[in-house]
């Protein structure tokens, strides 16, 4: 929310990318009134009360993903593998 907020006042943002974060913080955060964010996590978290359970799917979803790709990808140390598979096996995430 605060970098939304930041880049509404910086000189640096187009009219046009700031007239897109204002419609997002009109539709997605009331405008961007804190008031609602009193559950909100201090980092990366979800925005209002009411929408946690649409940013926990969104989290669900890019979790299980993170762990299907760190499957495949060969970067990855075994261990990590491992780790990711008992997690995808366990439900754990």
């Amino acid at each position: 929310l605060g970098g939304y907020k930041s880049a509404l006042k910086n000189p640096n943002v187009s009219q046009s990318a700031k007239q897109h974060l204002q419609e997002v913080l009109d539709e997605q955060f009331d405008g961007g009134d804190t008031e609602h964010f009193s559950n909100a996590p201090s980092r990366g978290g979800y925005g209002r009360d009411d929408s946690y359970s649409d940013f926990h799917g969104k989290r669900h979803s890019n979790v299980l993903g993170g762990l299907k790709a760190t499957l495949k990808n060969p970067n990855v140390s075994e261990e990590a593998k491992q780790r990711a598979k008992e997690r995808l096996e366990n439900g754990d995430f």
